[in-house]
Protein backbone atom coordinates (compact mmCIF):
# COMPACT_ATOMS: atom_id res chain seq x y z
CA UNK A 1 0.00 0.00 0.00
CA UNK A 2 1.12 3.74 -1.35
CA UNK A 3 0.65 5.85 1.56
CA UNK A 4 0.38 9.97 1.17
CA UNK A 5 2.79 10.34 4.59
CA UNK A 6 6.00 8.76 2.75
CA UNK A 7 5.82 11.48 0.25
CA UNK A 8 5.45 14.35 2.94
CA UNK A 9 9.54 14.72 3.35
CA UNK A 10 10.16 15.58 -0.52
CA UNK A 11 8.95 19.65 0.51
CA UNK A 12 12.77 20.50 -0.10
CA UNK A 13 13.40 18.35 -2.77
CA UNK A 14 10.37 19.91 -4.94
CA UNK A 15 11.09 23.59 -3.32
CA UNK A 16 14.45 23.64 -4.02
CA UNK A 17 16.09 20.66 -6.08
CA UNK A 18 13.40 20.43 -9.37
CA UNK A 19 11.41 17.79 -7.90
CA UNK A 20 8.25 17.42 -10.21
CA UNK A 21 6.06 14.98 -12.17
CA UNK A 22 6.98 15.46 -15.85
CA UNK A 23 4.79 14.06 -17.12
CA UNK A 24 0.72 12.31 -16.66
CA UNK A 25 -0.48 10.93 -20.21
CA UNK A 26 -3.39 9.73 -20.33
CA UNK A 27 -2.99 6.86 -22.52
CA UNK A 28 -6.70 6.24 -25.11
CA UNK A 29 -8.12 3.41 -27.18
CA UNK A 30 -9.54 5.65 -30.47
CA UNK A 31 -10.28 2.43 -32.58
CA UNK A 32 -13.88 2.47 -32.32
CA UNK A 33 -13.71 5.69 -34.00
CA UNK A 34 -13.23 4.66 -37.29
CA UNK A 35 -15.44 5.42 -39.75
CA UNK A 36 -15.49 5.08 -44.08
CA UNK A 37 -15.96 9.39 -44.14
CA UNK A 38 -12.62 10.99 -43.18
CA UNK A 39 -14.94 14.00 -41.83
CA UNK A 40 -16.95 11.62 -39.44
CA UNK A 41 -14.19 10.31 -38.54
CA UNK A 42 -12.19 13.37 -36.93
CA UNK A 43 -15.62 13.91 -35.07
CA UNK A 44 -15.78 11.14 -33.16
CA UNK A 45 -11.46 11.48 -32.16
CA UNK A 46 -12.66 14.78 -31.03
CA UNK A 47 -15.86 13.88 -29.18
CA UNK A 48 -13.67 10.52 -27.61
CA UNK A 49 -10.87 12.87 -26.56
CA UNK A 50 -13.63 15.44 -24.66
CA UNK A 51 -15.25 12.77 -23.07
CA UNK A 52 -12.50 10.76 -21.35
CA UNK A 53 -9.76 13.51 -21.22
CA UNK A 54 -11.89 16.33 -20.19
CA UNK A 55 -11.09 16.13 -17.12
CA UNK A 56 -7.85 15.02 -17.03
CA UNK A 57 -6.08 18.88 -16.36
CA UNK A 58 -8.72 19.60 -13.96
CA UNK A 59 -7.44 16.28 -11.89
CA UNK A 60 -3.55 17.00 -12.32
CA UNK A 61 -4.11 20.65 -10.90
CA UNK A 62 -6.06 19.45 -8.16
CA UNK A 63 -3.83 16.40 -7.01
CA UNK A 64 -0.54 18.96 -7.46
CA UNK A 65 -2.51 21.50 -5.03
CA UNK A 66 -2.96 18.56 -2.61
CA UNK A 67 0.37 17.04 -2.32
CA UNK A 68 2.30 20.10 -3.65
CA UNK A 69 3.97 18.32 -6.56
CA UNK A 70 4.02 20.18 -9.69
CA UNK A 71 3.10 18.17 -12.22
CA UNK A 72 4.53 19.59 -15.60
CA UNK A 73 2.78 18.28 -18.72
CA UNK A 74 -0.36 16.84 -18.87
CA UNK A 75 -0.38 14.71 -22.35
CA UNK A 76 -2.55 12.17 -24.36
CA UNK A 77 -1.12 9.53 -26.02
CA UNK A 78 -3.47 7.48 -28.62
CA UNK A 79 -3.48 4.14 -30.74
CA UNK A 80 -1.60 4.75 -34.02
CA UNK A 81 -3.13 6.58 -36.38
CA UNK A 82 -2.21 4.35 -39.28
CA UNK A 83 -4.63 1.63 -38.10
CA UNK A 84 -7.11 4.09 -37.37
CA UNK A 85 -6.99 5.91 -40.51
CA UNK A 86 -6.49 2.34 -42.49
CA UNK A 87 -7.86 2.16 -45.27
CA UNK A 88 -8.56 6.13 -46.34
CA UNK A 89 -6.14 8.53 -48.20
CA UNK A 90 -3.12 10.76 -47.63
CA UNK A 91 -5.59 13.57 -46.66
CA UNK A 92 -7.34 12.01 -44.39
CA UNK A 93 -4.22 11.78 -42.50
CA UNK A 94 -3.13 15.14 -42.37
CA UNK A 95 -7.45 15.88 -41.00
CA UNK A 96 -7.06 13.77 -38.00
CA UNK A 97 -3.76 14.89 -37.21
CA UNK A 98 -5.79 18.49 -36.97
CA UNK A 99 -8.56 16.85 -35.40
CA UNK A 100 -6.00 15.96 -32.79
CA UNK A 101 -4.67 19.26 -32.39
CA UNK A 102 -7.41 20.55 -31.81
CA UNK A 103 -8.80 17.95 -29.07
CA UNK A 104 -5.87 18.75 -27.48
CA UNK A 105 -6.65 22.47 -27.12
CA UNK A 106 -10.31 21.69 -26.27
CA UNK A 107 -9.19 19.33 -23.01
CA UNK A 108 -6.16 21.45 -22.32
CA UNK A 109 -3.15 19.21 -22.32
CA UNK A 110 -0.08 20.21 -23.65
CA UNK A 111 0.98 17.02 -26.09
CA UNK A 112 -0.69 14.22 -28.23
CA UNK A 113 1.30 11.22 -29.10
CA UNK A 114 0.23 8.72 -31.17
CA UNK A 115 0.75 9.46 -35.27
CA UNK A 116 2.39 6.05 -34.87
CA UNK A 117 3.20 3.77 -37.30
CA UNK A 118 4.69 0.18 -36.45
CA UNK A 119 6.62 -0.52 -39.66
CA UNK A 120 9.57 -2.93 -38.41
CA UNK A 121 9.13 -6.11 -40.44
CA UNK A 122 7.52 -4.02 -42.90
CA UNK A 123 4.38 -1.25 -43.85
CA UNK A 124 0.79 -1.92 -44.80
CA UNK A 125 -0.16 0.78 -46.85
CA UNK A 126 -1.86 3.05 -44.42
CA UNK A 127 1.83 3.06 -42.59
CA UNK A 128 3.24 3.89 -45.97
CA UNK A 129 0.79 6.72 -45.91
CA UNK A 130 1.73 7.91 -42.45
CA UNK A 131 5.05 8.36 -43.29
CA UNK A 132 4.26 10.41 -46.46
CA UNK A 133 1.93 12.70 -44.36
CA UNK A 134 4.56 13.45 -41.73
CA UNK A 135 6.25 16.77 -42.85
CA UNK A 136 2.63 18.28 -43.91
CA UNK A 137 0.89 16.92 -40.60
CA UNK A 138 4.09 17.59 -38.04
CA UNK A 139 3.80 21.31 -39.54
CA UNK A 140 0.27 22.45 -39.66
CA UNK A 141 0.00 20.99 -36.09
CA UNK A 142 1.30 22.37 -32.62
CA UNK A 143 0.70 19.72 -30.08
CA UNK A 144 0.35 16.58 -32.19
CA UNK A 145 3.76 14.21 -31.64
CA UNK A 146 4.77 11.48 -34.24
CA UNK A 147 6.64 8.21 -34.03
CA UNK A 148 7.92 5.34 -35.87
CA UNK A 149 8.80 1.91 -35.03
CA UNK A 150 11.69 0.46 -37.57
CA UNK A 151 13.17 -2.25 -36.19
CA UNK A 152 13.33 -4.66 -33.03
CA UNK A 153 14.80 -7.02 -31.23
CA UNK A 154 12.48 -10.17 -33.04
CA UNK A 155 12.28 -8.53 -36.37
CA UNK A 156 15.28 -6.83 -36.97
CA UNK A 157 15.44 -3.28 -38.81
CA UNK A 158 13.38 -2.40 -41.44
CA UNK A 159 16.11 -0.54 -43.62
CA UNK A 160 13.48 0.55 -46.19
CA UNK A 161 11.80 2.94 -43.54
CA UNK A 162 14.90 3.48 -42.17
CA UNK A 163 16.02 5.10 -45.96
CA UNK A 164 12.23 6.63 -46.25
CA UNK A 165 12.34 8.43 -42.87
CA UNK A 166 16.06 10.03 -43.93
CA UNK A 167 14.67 12.01 -46.75
CA UNK A 168 11.53 13.08 -44.69
CA UNK A 169 12.97 14.48 -41.84
CA UNK A 170 15.10 16.89 -44.18
CA UNK A 171 11.22 17.56 -45.68
CA UNK A 172 10.16 18.27 -42.13
CA UNK A 173 13.24 20.59 -41.45
CA UNK A 174 12.71 22.48 -45.19
CA UNK A 175 9.24 22.75 -44.34
CA UNK A 176 9.58 24.48 -40.96
CA UNK A 177 12.75 26.49 -41.21
CA UNK A 178 11.09 29.64 -40.10
CA UNK A 179 11.53 27.80 -36.79
CA UNK A 180 15.22 26.20 -37.39
CA UNK A 181 13.24 23.06 -38.35
CA UNK A 182 11.61 22.47 -35.26
CA UNK A 183 9.27 20.33 -36.62
CA UNK A 184 11.98 17.87 -36.25
CA UNK A 185 11.15 17.95 -32.94
CA UNK A 186 8.22 16.21 -32.87
CA UNK A 187 9.17 12.71 -34.51
CA UNK A 188 10.78 9.98 -32.66
CA UNK A 189 12.51 6.91 -34.56
CA UNK A 190 12.43 4.19 -32.31
CA UNK A 191 13.70 0.46 -32.14
CA UNK A 192 11.29 -1.94 -29.48
CA UNK A 193 9.18 1.03 -29.09
CA UNK A 194 7.20 0.48 -25.14
CA UNK A 195 3.31 0.68 -25.77
CA UNK A 196 2.96 2.41 -22.45
CA UNK A 197 5.84 5.55 -22.36
CA UNK A 198 4.42 8.74 -21.20
CA UNK A 199 7.28 10.98 -22.47
CA UNK A 200 6.78 13.12 -25.49
CA UNK A 201 7.40 12.82 -28.15
CA UNK A 202 7.46 8.94 -28.67
CA UNK A 203 4.34 7.85 -26.32
CA UNK A 204 1.79 6.06 -28.28
CA UNK A 205 -1.34 3.74 -26.83
CA UNK A 206 -0.15 0.25 -27.42
CA UNK A 207 -2.52 -2.68 -28.66
CA UNK A 208 -2.07 -4.38 -25.16
CA UNK A 209 -3.00 -1.15 -23.30
CA UNK A 210 -6.76 -1.00 -21.69
CA UNK A 211 -9.32 1.06 -22.87
CA UNK A 212 -8.05 4.35 -21.02
CA UNK A 213 -5.25 4.54 -18.71
CA UNK A 214 -3.08 6.71 -16.73
CA UNK A 215 1.08 6.76 -16.69
CA UNK A 216 3.23 8.43 -15.25
CA UNK A 217 6.76 10.22 -16.17
CA UNK A 218 8.76 10.99 -12.90
CA UNK A 219 11.68 13.51 -12.88
CA UNK A 220 14.14 14.70 -10.59
CA UNK A 221 17.71 15.31 -11.96
CA UNK A 222 18.54 18.21 -9.44
CA UNK A 223 17.36 15.69 -6.29
CA UNK A 224 19.26 13.06 -7.51
CA UNK A 225 22.20 15.90 -8.44
CA UNK A 226 22.02 17.44 -4.70
CA UNK A 227 21.84 14.18 -2.72
CA UNK A 228 25.29 12.95 -4.21
CA UNK A 229 26.71 16.11 -3.01
CA UNK A 230 25.19 16.13 0.35
CA UNK A 231 26.52 12.56 0.50
CA UNK A 232 29.92 13.60 -0.84
CA UNK A 233 30.45 16.78 1.77
CA UNK A 234 29.54 13.94 4.66
CA UNK A 235 32.17 11.95 3.39
CA UNK A 236 34.75 14.62 3.93
CA UNK A 237 38.28 13.25 2.92
CA UNK A 238 36.66 10.09 4.48
CA UNK A 239 36.93 7.52 1.57
CA UNK A 240 34.09 7.02 -0.59
CA UNK A 241 33.19 4.80 -3.15
CA UNK A 242 31.32 4.61 -6.64
CA UNK A 243 29.50 1.83 -4.96
CA UNK A 244 28.61 4.04 -2.26
CA UNK A 245 27.17 6.96 -4.51
CA UNK A 246 25.22 4.73 -6.32
CA UNK A 247 23.32 3.47 -3.50
CA UNK A 248 22.42 7.13 -2.74
CA UNK A 249 21.27 7.48 -6.43
CA UNK A 250 19.28 4.29 -5.88
CA UNK A 251 17.92 5.40 -2.48
CA UNK A 252 16.87 8.95 -4.05
CA UNK A 253 15.45 7.13 -6.87
CA UNK A 254 13.22 5.49 -4.27
CA UNK A 255 11.84 8.65 -2.85
CA UNK A 256 11.32 10.05 -6.33
CA UNK A 257 9.04 7.52 -7.88
CA UNK A 258 7.33 6.40 -4.85
CA UNK A 259 6.58 10.44 -4.96
CA UNK A 260 5.54 10.04 -8.76
CA UNK A 261 3.04 6.86 -8.32
CA UNK A 262 1.19 8.50 -4.79
CA UNK A 263 -0.11 11.14 -7.79
CA UNK A 264 -0.53 9.27 -10.42
CA UNK A 265 -2.55 6.58 -8.53
CA UNK A 266 -4.40 9.75 -7.08
CA UNK A 267 -4.78 11.42 -10.68
CA UNK A 268 -6.59 7.74 -12.04
CA UNK A 269 -8.44 7.30 -8.80
CA UNK A 270 -10.37 10.92 -9.74
CA UNK A 271 -10.78 10.21 -13.17
CA UNK A 272 -12.52 6.36 -12.67
CA UNK A 273 -9.55 5.17 -15.20
CA UNK A 274 -6.89 2.20 -14.18
CA UNK A 275 -3.54 3.08 -13.16
CA UNK A 276 -1.32 1.79 -15.33
CA UNK A 277 2.90 2.28 -15.18
CA UNK A 278 5.65 4.95 -13.92
CA UNK A 279 8.39 5.72 -16.34
CA UNK A 280 11.17 5.63 -13.50
CA UNK A 281 13.51 8.15 -16.43
CA UNK A 282 15.38 10.45 -15.14
CA UNK A 283 14.36 13.40 -17.60
CA UNK A 284 16.38 17.06 -17.66
CA UNK A 285 15.40 20.44 -18.48
CA UNK A 286 16.94 23.34 -19.60
CA UNK A 287 16.84 24.84 -16.45
CA UNK A 288 20.28 25.14 -14.55
CA UNK A 289 20.22 22.15 -11.57
CA UNK A 290 18.10 19.79 -13.33
CA UNK A 291 21.06 18.16 -15.33
CA UNK A 292 21.72 14.54 -16.32
CA UNK A 293 25.18 16.11 -17.72
CA UNK A 294 25.56 17.92 -13.76
CA UNK A 295 25.09 14.11 -12.32
CA UNK A 296 27.90 13.23 -14.38
CA UNK A 297 30.24 16.13 -13.73
CA UNK A 298 29.24 15.20 -9.66
CA UNK A 299 30.77 12.00 -10.03
CA UNK A 300 33.72 13.07 -11.46
CA UNK A 301 34.13 13.89 -15.36
CA UNK A 302 35.19 17.30 -15.98
CA UNK A 303 33.81 17.25 -19.37
CA UNK A 304 30.68 15.65 -20.08
CA UNK A 305 32.16 13.26 -23.28
CA UNK A 306 35.64 12.75 -21.55
CA UNK A 307 36.39 9.02 -20.84
CA UNK A 308 34.59 7.47 -17.98
CA UNK A 309 30.99 9.32 -18.81
CA UNK A 310 29.18 5.91 -20.75
CA UNK A 311 30.55 4.05 -17.81
CA UNK A 312 28.92 6.59 -15.31
CA UNK A 313 25.80 6.73 -17.33
CA UNK A 314 25.66 3.40 -16.95
CA UNK A 315 26.11 3.30 -13.39
CA UNK A 316 22.98 6.24 -12.65
CA UNK A 317 20.96 4.14 -15.23
CA UNK A 318 21.56 1.00 -13.10
CA UNK A 319 20.90 2.29 -10.08
CA UNK A 320 17.97 4.70 -10.98
CA UNK A 321 16.01 1.43 -12.44
CA UNK A 322 16.98 -0.64 -9.08
CA UNK A 323 15.36 2.29 -6.24
CA UNK A 324 12.59 2.92 -8.48
CA UNK A 325 11.69 -0.88 -9.14
CA UNK A 326 11.23 -1.23 -5.49
CA UNK A 327 9.24 1.68 -4.70
CA UNK A 328 6.96 0.98 -7.61
CA UNK A 329 4.05 -1.79 -8.15
CA UNK A 330 3.89 -0.96 -12.08
CA UNK A 331 7.24 -0.01 -13.68
CA UNK A 332 6.91 0.57 -17.65
CA UNK A 333 7.87 3.00 -20.39
CA UNK A 334 11.72 3.67 -20.99
CA UNK A 335 12.80 3.71 -17.25
CA UNK A 336 16.18 5.10 -16.91
CA UNK A 337 18.20 8.49 -18.00
CA UNK A 338 17.55 10.44 -20.94
CA UNK A 339 20.54 12.58 -22.24
CA UNK A 340 18.45 15.01 -24.86
CA UNK A 341 21.22 17.41 -25.84
CA UNK A 342 19.21 20.62 -26.35
CA UNK A 343 16.71 20.34 -23.64
CA UNK A 344 19.85 19.43 -20.94
CA UNK A 345 21.99 22.49 -19.97
CA UNK A 346 25.03 20.94 -19.11
CA UNK A 347 24.71 18.93 -22.08
CA UNK A 348 24.10 22.01 -24.71
CA UNK A 349 26.78 23.55 -23.13
CA UNK A 350 29.24 21.08 -23.53
CA UNK A 351 28.06 20.58 -27.12
CA UNK A 352 28.78 23.85 -27.75
CA UNK A 353 32.18 23.56 -26.21
CA UNK A 354 33.03 20.35 -28.41
CA UNK A 355 33.66 18.31 -25.60
CA UNK A 356 30.52 16.22 -26.56
CA UNK A 357 30.33 14.76 -30.05
CA UNK A 358 27.21 12.59 -32.10
CA UNK A 359 29.80 9.35 -32.01
CA UNK A 360 30.18 9.99 -27.71
CA UNK A 361 26.42 10.45 -27.65
CA UNK A 362 26.27 7.37 -29.60
CA UNK A 363 28.26 5.36 -27.43
CA UNK A 364 26.27 6.76 -24.24
CA UNK A 365 22.92 5.21 -25.60
CA UNK A 366 23.93 1.90 -25.53
CA UNK A 367 23.43 2.19 -21.54
CA UNK A 368 21.03 5.08 -20.97
CA UNK A 369 17.24 4.58 -21.57
CA UNK A 370 16.69 6.14 -25.27
CA UNK A 371 19.10 7.26 -27.48
CA UNK A 372 20.12 10.33 -29.78
CA UNK A 373 17.13 12.81 -28.70
CA UNK A 374 17.44 16.15 -29.91
CA UNK A 375 20.73 16.27 -31.21
CA UNK A 376 21.12 19.16 -33.83
CA UNK A 377 22.85 18.49 -36.90
CA UNK A 378 23.63 20.91 -40.48
CA UNK A 379 20.74 21.57 -42.36
CA UNK A 380 22.63 20.39 -45.37
CA UNK A 381 23.29 16.82 -44.42
CA UNK A 382 22.68 14.41 -47.20
CA UNK A 383 19.44 12.28 -46.27
CA UNK A 384 21.48 8.76 -46.92
CA UNK A 385 23.99 9.87 -43.74
CA UNK A 386 20.20 10.63 -41.42
CA UNK A 387 19.13 7.58 -42.45
CA UNK A 388 22.62 5.64 -41.55
CA UNK A 389 22.51 7.92 -37.91
CA UNK A 390 19.41 6.35 -37.17
CA UNK A 391 20.25 2.45 -38.63
CA UNK A 392 23.47 2.84 -36.23
CA UNK A 393 21.32 3.70 -33.31
CA UNK A 394 18.46 1.38 -34.52
CA UNK A 395 20.93 -1.52 -34.39
CA UNK A 396 22.50 -0.47 -30.69
CA UNK A 397 18.33 -1.27 -29.58
CA UNK A 398 18.16 -4.48 -31.89
CA UNK A 399 21.07 -6.27 -30.59
CA UNK A 400 20.92 -5.22 -26.77
CA UNK A 401 17.62 -6.00 -26.84
CA UNK A 402 16.91 -2.43 -25.39
CA UNK A 403 14.69 0.74 -26.59
CA UNK A 404 16.48 3.27 -28.65
CA UNK A 405 15.82 6.27 -30.64
CA UNK A 406 17.05 8.87 -32.88
CA UNK A 407 15.21 12.84 -32.45
CA UNK A 408 17.79 14.20 -34.66
CA UNK A 409 17.24 18.02 -36.36
CA UNK A 410 18.78 18.93 -39.10
CA UNK A 411 18.67 22.35 -38.81
CA UNK A 412 18.21 24.68 -42.48
CA UNK A 413 20.83 26.90 -43.47
CA UNK A 414 23.25 27.15 -40.40
CA UNK A 415 26.31 24.87 -40.26
CA UNK A 416 28.34 23.11 -37.24
CA UNK A 417 29.21 25.48 -33.98
CA UNK A 418 26.13 27.51 -34.54
CA UNK A 419 24.01 28.36 -31.86
CA UNK A 420 19.98 27.18 -31.93
CA UNK A 421 17.44 28.60 -29.46
CA UNK A 422 13.41 26.25 -29.34
CA UNK A 423 12.43 27.90 -26.05
CA UNK A 424 10.75 25.99 -23.18
CA UNK A 425 11.33 22.60 -22.57
CA UNK A 426 12.77 22.26 -25.97
CA UNK A 427 15.73 24.10 -24.65
CA UNK A 428 18.75 25.42 -27.14
CA UNK A 429 21.84 23.43 -28.35
CA UNK A 430 24.87 24.51 -30.93
CA UNK A 431 25.19 22.41 -33.61
CA UNK A 432 27.34 18.93 -34.00
CA UNK A 433 29.15 18.64 -36.54
CA UNK A 434 28.35 15.40 -38.60
CA UNK A 435 31.96 13.18 -39.55
CA UNK A 436 32.37 11.68 -42.81
CA UNK A 437 28.75 12.99 -44.25
CA UNK A 438 27.47 11.66 -47.61
CA UNK A 439 29.83 8.53 -47.36
CA UNK A 440 26.65 6.21 -46.53
CA UNK A 441 24.76 6.35 -49.98
CA UNK A 442 25.34 2.88 -50.94
CA UNK A 443 24.30 1.23 -47.74
CA UNK A 444 21.16 2.63 -47.29
CA UNK A 445 20.65 2.32 -50.98
CA UNK A 446 20.65 -1.56 -50.14
CA UNK A 447 17.52 -1.37 -48.42
CA UNK A 448 15.67 -4.54 -47.64
CA UNK A 449 15.76 -5.45 -43.99
CA UNK A 450 18.79 -6.18 -41.17
CA UNK A 451 17.49 -9.72 -40.03
CA UNK A 452 17.44 -10.34 -36.76
CA UNK A 453 19.85 -11.44 -34.22
CA UNK A 454 20.73 -14.93 -33.30
CA UNK A 455 19.98 -14.32 -29.80
CA UNK A 456 15.78 -13.27 -31.07
CA UNK A 457 15.52 -16.94 -30.76
CA UNK A 458 14.85 -17.81 -27.08
CA UNK A 459 11.64 -19.45 -27.40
Amino acid sequence: MIRSDQILNTVAMIQNENLDVRAVTLGLNLQDCQHPDAEALCRRVVAKIERVAGGLVEACEAVSTEFGVPVVNKRLAITPVSDLCAGHGRDAFVQVARALDRAARSVGVDFVGGYNAQVHKGASAADQLLMESLPEAMCVTDKVCASVNVATTQAGINMDAVGFLGGTILEMARRSADRDGFACAKLVVFANQPEDNPFMAGAYHGPGEPEAVINVGVSGPGVVARALERRIARAGDGRLGLDDLAEEIKQTSFRVTRCGETIGREVARRLGIPFGVVDLSLAPTPKVGDSIGEILQILGVDAVGAPGSTALLAMLNDAVKKGGAFASQSVGGLSGAFIPVAEDAVLSAAAARGELSLEKLEAMTCVCSVGLDMVLVPGDTPAETLSAIIADEMAIGMINKKTTAVRIIPVPGKKAGDKVVFGGLFGESAILPVRNAGKSARFIHFGGRIPAPIHSLHN
